[in-house]
Formats: C-alpha cells, structure tokens, sequence
C-alpha cells in the first residue's frame, strides 16, 4: 500500500458549499491522490496523497487553477493566520456598513414612495420621479462597484470557467436588477408603461444583506476556532534557561532535550519536562479537563501548557517543539475539525450541482412568467428570477457539518476528550455496545497482593522470595504486586536466570537450582502441576473478585496466590449512565469467569469475555460485532492496541502507552472513565445540531425556492421580493452558525 502523508493548504474565494465541491473535485481527480477533505469553516483542505502523489505546490496550483487561490499551509493554524482572518472579518464589516449607508436612501427613496403615499408626494413634489431614479442609479452604482465588487469579480469569473457559485447568483441576481432599471432610465420607450419601475433598491439592499450575512458569518466562525486559539496560547512564550550555570530568558523554541528550565510560581510549563528539584501543584486542567492541582515532586513528568503552583521547580526538558503533548493536541484537534464525516458525503453530492440548477430553475421562473404572467410581465418575471437566484445560495449547507465538527471537537478537547479522527465523532454516536477492557481501565492497574498460602513443606517466607525472585524479571502489574509484597516484608531476592515471560499465562524461571513456575490454572495443566484442594480454595477467593493464580517449584505445588485491583472511582456511575442512554456495557478479560462475574455484579455490567488471551481481544469483539451491534472499546495497554484498531471505535485512556493511544479514534486526557461517558455525549449532541442544521438547510431551500418563483401568487397574491430573499438568505446561514455555536456550553460527564 506504501506510505501516505497529508498536505494541508488554505483555500480562498470558497463562498458556499459548491465551492467545496469544486475544489474537492479537482484536487481528487490528480493521480496520486487519496482522499480530499475540503473545509469551508476554516478555509482548508487537507489532502492525502500516496508515494508516487504530487507535490504540495502541485496540488495547490491546481485549486488555483480551478477558481480558488491556494497556497501550503506548512504550520497549521498559526497565529498569523488567524491574524490574518480577523483582518479581513474587519474589512469585510467595513465594507458592509459602507453598503449599508449608501443603500439606506436609496431603499428609503424607492420603498418609502410605495409603503407611505404621502412621502411619494413629497418626493415627486421636491426632486421628482426622474432626479429620485438618477440619485438611486448612482448610490446603486457606487455599492455595485465599491463594497459589492468582490461578487462580480468572482462570480463572473466563476461563470467563464463553467463553475457558477453562490457569487456567481449574486452577480447574476443584482446585476439583471440594476440593468433593467437603467434600461427603464436610459431607454424608457423600450418598454410598455406599466413595466417602468426601477430596482436600484433591489441591487443595493441585496449587496447589504449578503455583505452583512458574510460579516456575521465571519465573526461566528471566528467564535468555532476559540478552542485552537485557546490552545495554542497555552505555551508561554518564554522560560528561564540554565546554560553555563547562569539563568537566561530564552524564547520556547529554543529550547532543546535535557535544557535544565528553572519554573516559577504561577508559570506555565514552558515544555514537557520531569522534575529534578523542588514539589508544587500543577493545574493541568487545560490538558485533561481536570480541575484538582496535581502534586509533582522529583521524578515526577510535567506537561508543557500547565501552570504551576505555589512551589519552585527545577525542569529538564524532554519534549519540545512539535514533540509536545500539547502539540499533539494542537494537531488531533486540527485533524478532527477538518475531517468530512461520511453525513457529508449527501450534502456534497446535492450541493456539486446546485448553482447549475438554481441557474435553470431562476431562467424557467422568467420565462413561465413571461409567458403566462400578468402585466407588466417583465417587471413580475425580473423580480421572480433574482428572487429565486438570491434566496436559493447554498451557503447553509455548506456551513451545517463543518461548523458543528469544529465546536464539537474543540469542545471536547477543552473537556479532556481529543478526537483524533473525525468520523469518530458520527461513528461513537451509532455504537450500541461499549467494551472495556478490565486492568489498568475499570481498574487502577496496579492490583496489591492479598494472600499468599504456601502448600507442602517449604516455609512462607521461602516461597514468596523464590517467587518475587522470578516475578522481577517480568514486566507484569501482577508481578509488581509480588515482589513489593516481598520488599515490605523484608524479604531478600535472589538471582533469578532463564527467566521466560509467557504471554498471558504467567512465567518460568530458574532460581537458586529450583525450576519456579507461576501463573495460571491453565499454565499449571500445561505443566501436568496437580492443584488439588487448592482449587476449591482459588474459587472462594475468585468469587470475590479477587485474581487468583499459583506458583510450583520443581513440578510441585508451592502456593496460591491472590492479588486484587481496585475499582477505579465513578466507574458504576458511569456505568450506570451508559445504560441510561440505551447502550449495553461489556467487559473483556483475561480473568477467570468467577472474578469476571463478581467485578461485573458489582459494576452492573451486562456482557462477560473471560479467560481472553491479550492476541485474542480482537476475537471477543467480533463476538460481539458478529450480531451487528456497532462496538466502542475502550482500552489502556500496549496489548490494546490491535482491539482498538478493530473496534468501531477505539478509546484510549490518556494515561496508557503512546501505542495504545495511536491505535484509538478517541483519547481520554486522564485516567477518568467519565470521559467515555462526555465523549458519547459529545458525540450525539454533536450528531443533533449536524442533523438540525442540515434539515433547516435544505428545507430552507426546498420551502422558499417555490416561494421566491411565485408558487404562491395565483392563490394569495404573494410574491417574494429580492430584498426579503436577500434578508431571508443572510438569516439562514446565521441559524446554522449560531445552532452550532450552542455545542460550546457542552459540559463534562453529562448525559
């Protein structure tokens, strides 16, 4: 399959949801090229291209090419780019207000006359009907060729390249208005008396409403980035320095692995670090959605973005730059927020031919006008086509998913919940079961030593060393249990050679001339070990949860062992939250089935896979994906990793290994399992206001488009005028804007 990599550019002049289309459409058609997910909220498109795909610079000539001016975007989202944004959100404000104050007379002039008879007869008795139209022409002229130039520019070239867009309806729309009211100006005796009325007001107040709806737009879309923003004004943009023995200020990207970074009270972590000297607090809320200060004392790692509290420390550098947890962050929140979630895939197939149609649909409006319309026809059938022509832009459905992604996501990250691919976000919305592993996930993950009964002649002390001895080679969190059960009694461990970890069964070694074998029942029967009465003995400590296994020296039974791990905290009110929202609950486990049971008595868990081997995980979940349930797992270790991949969705607790969490779709910033229960709110949530904007998006259009043609006049006489279409268009991107914007008050662990 070869490697793949993705090539991030910033698109320009992408108006509406044809526009994504069109640049989707040409960047997928290069060779090489994998996938294409094009975003009108940020004004990106991330592009994922094979071995033998284009280059980035390729790739965005060919956006330029289609209509779209693109350049590489080497480091996402920067500050100069949103820099650069609120640039142009403040000139496009000034440019709408001055569209505003040069159309206000002329709407006043033309609408006043027909709304209040006796202002006609002021204004026909002053300056009269004919100085009243030329005072409209020119303020019309200067909105047209000042604030509203940019829809022409754009809309007529996209128009000569064959690829009409929501400009192109503007330019359309405005310019069949403005040229009928000068025909009427300039040429009167072309048309019959009844059809000489102008429209100056119509272009002019069109412009305003578009250029104030855009206006709006940009603000609310500046609103959607507030979680990156956030985000990255977490680093601080300079630290204390240790070099040559003397404390510098040096600027953050400066600083390299093993730099010593002196922290202050109340700073924030400049980069991720261990401790060397000193102890304090750190808030570290802004990374894992928790607000109790952690302690941290030597040894102890600290992550970049979190503020210390009232102690000093000594820091050495271990991760800087782009290596940073929170960098990572940055970049999974970034990817989530640009992802095109498989609900898009409807809107893009309508939207790709939409302005082609709505440009079919506004020519048939004037023409079953013109042919069967009442006088002054032409006048009925120039307002009912520019009406269709503004009030049909597509500018809605293009905003409803992404604008929904972004908040949804950015929100979840302030929570603690990072989304690292974003057709999780749909995908964990759609599951019916969620599947947790048991160790290190429903439980703390260290699991202490609770009994050790010797059997035979050997003494207790004798067997637990000869045991730890073995269990120290052995990177195991059972093992742990034993040799610090060992060290607190003051045991002495001797040498331990041929040491043999077996993968889920437990382990061989030799020690002191004796072959030690510990492990489970099963590893026992392997080796032909009789348990005996020890068997009646591991069941009543394995009904009550605890894990039970033996250890035999030299093929006979030495001892039973029991560790237990503990709960962690919330789980069954987790639990019990999960169930409350419809979703079945399972446990996978390498456990017997009597302290699988009990663990999930106390839990109210409905599904047990016991005895599962850590290779065997992905099979238990396609037990349970066999009967078409839709799968979340959710999972801390390195022997997670395949079942997260397999899973519907894979769920990594934050505080596992780095490979458990590449594996995972979702990540859990903390060790909390209340994230399962935000992450799954989030997501349906998120799902709702997708569903909601996308609805009131395309019954907009499928309502008002018969609306604006005049399905209504023959029966009530009601026909739309360009203005209200204008105004009615501004209104519907502002709801799906500010119904995604409603995602940010999302709050942790609710259901």
């Amino acid at each position: 399959m070869g490697e793949q990599k993705t090539i991030t550019l910033t698109v320009g002049n992408m108006s509406c949801a044809s526009c994504v289309g069109r640049v989707d459409r040409a960047l997928a058609a290069m060779p090489g090229v994998r996938e294409v997910m094009v975003n009108l909220a940020t004004e990106e498109a991330m592009i994922e291209v094979g071995d033998n795909g284009p280059t980035a610079e390729a790739l965005a000539q060919t956006a330029t090419q289609a209509g779209y001016p693109a350049e590489v975007l080497h480091q996402r989202i920067a500050e100069a780019t949103a820099h650069r944004k609120a640039e142009e959100a403040q000139s496009l404000a000034r440019r709408t207000w001055l569209a505003g104050l040069l159309a206000l007379p002329v709407f006043v002039l033309e609408m006043g006359s027909h709304m209040v008879p006796a202002f006609h007869h002021i204004v026909v008795q002053t300056i009269g009907t004919t100085q009243s139209w030329w005072i409209q022409a020119a303020l019309t002229t200067l909105v047209l060729a000042g604030p509203g130039r940019v829809f022409y520019t754009k809309g007529i070239a996209a128009l000569v390249q064959r690829a009409p867009d929501m400009n192109s309806l503007v330019a359309v729309g405005t310019a069949a208005a403005y040229g009928y009211s000068l025909c009427v100006l300039l040429a009167p005796g072309l048309l019959p008396d009844a059809a000489r009325v102008v429209y100056f007001e119509a272009a002019a107040v069109i412009v305003f409403f578009i250029l104030l709806g855009r206006s709006l737009e940009a603000r609310a879309k500046g609103r959607t980035g507030a979680a990156i923003r956030a985000l990255l004004k977490l680093q601080p943009k300079t630290a204390q320095v240790l070099r040559e023995g003397t404390a510098q200020t040096v600027a953050v990207e400066q600083i390299v692995p093993k730099d010593i970074v002196l922290l202050r009270p109340g700073e924030r972590v400049p980069v991720d670090a261990v401790v060397t000297e000193g102890s304090s607090h750190l808030d570290e809320s802004m990374i894992t959605g928790e607000p109790i200060p952690v302690e941290k004392q030597a040894g102890d790692p600290v992550t970049g973005g979190t503020i210390n509290g009232p102690g000093s420390l000594t820091l050495r550098a271990t991760h800087v730059g782009a290596e940073t947890v929170l960098a990572g962050i940055i970049r999974m929140v970034q990817d989530a927020q640009g992802a095109k979630l498989p609900i898009q895939a409807l809107v893009d197939r309508v939207t790709l031919w939409f302005v082609p149609a709505v440009l079919g649909l506004a020519a048939l409006t004037v023409t079953i006008w013109l042919a069967f319309g009442p006088a002054p026809v032409v006048s009925y059938a120039l307002v009912a086509g520019v009406a269709v022509l503004i009030i049909a832009c597509p500018c809605a459905m293009g905003l409803a998913t992404p604008t929904s992604i972004m908040v949804a996501t950015g929100r979840a990250a302030e929570l603690g919940v990072l989304f690292r691919k974003g057709d999780a976000l749909q995908a964990l919305a759609d599951v019916d079961v969620i599947a947790f592993d048991k160790t290190g996930t429903l439980t703390e993950g260290a699991p202490v030593l609770t009994s050790f009964a010797p059997f035979g002649d050997i003494s207790r002390d004798m067997a637990l060393s000869l045991v730890a001895a073995v269990e120290a080679r052995v990177e195991h969190p059972v093992a742990r249990a034993i040799v610090d059960a060992a060290k607190d009694e003051g045991l002495a461990l001797p040498d331990a050679r041929e040491v043999t970890a077996l993968s889920g069964l437990g382990a061989r070694g030799q020690v002191l001339g004796q072959r030690i074998l510990v492990g489970s029942e099963e590893l026992m029967a392997q080796h032909d070990i009789v348990l005996g009465g020890a068997l009646a003995t591991a069941e009543t400590h394995a009904a009550k949860g605890e894990t039970v296994f033996f250890a035999a020296i030299d093929d006979q039974l030495a001892a039973l062992i029991c560790v237990a791990d503990q709960i962690k905290p919330n789980v069954a009110e987790v639990i019990a939250e999960l169930h409350a929202e419809g979703l079945r609950v399972a446990m996978i486990t390498g456990d017997k089935e009597e302290t699988a049971a009990s663990v999930a008595r106390q839990l109210g868990i409905d599904d047990v896979i016991a005895r599962v081997l850590p290779e065997g995980k992905t099979a238990a979940l396609g037990t349970i994906q066999s009967g078409g349930a839709k799968v979340a797992f959710v999972g801390d270790g390195i022997n997670d990793a395949p079942a997260l991949a397999t899973a519907d969705v894979g769920i990594a607790i934050g505080s596992g290994t780095d490979i458990a969490i590449g594996a995972a779709d979702v990540v859990l910033m903390s060790g909390d399992l209340r994230g399962v229960q935000t992450a799954m709110y989030v997501s349906r949530a998120a799902m709702r206001n997708i569903r909601q904007n996308l609805f009131w998006a395309f019954a907009y259009n499928t309502a008002l488009i018969p609306v604006a043609a005049g399905a209504l006049y023959a029966s009530f006489g009601l026909l739309l005028s360009p203005q209200l279409a204008a105004g009615a268009m501004a209104l519907s991107s502002l709801f799906v804007l500010s119904n995604a914007l409603r995602l940010r008050g999302l709050r942790r662990g609710t259901t």
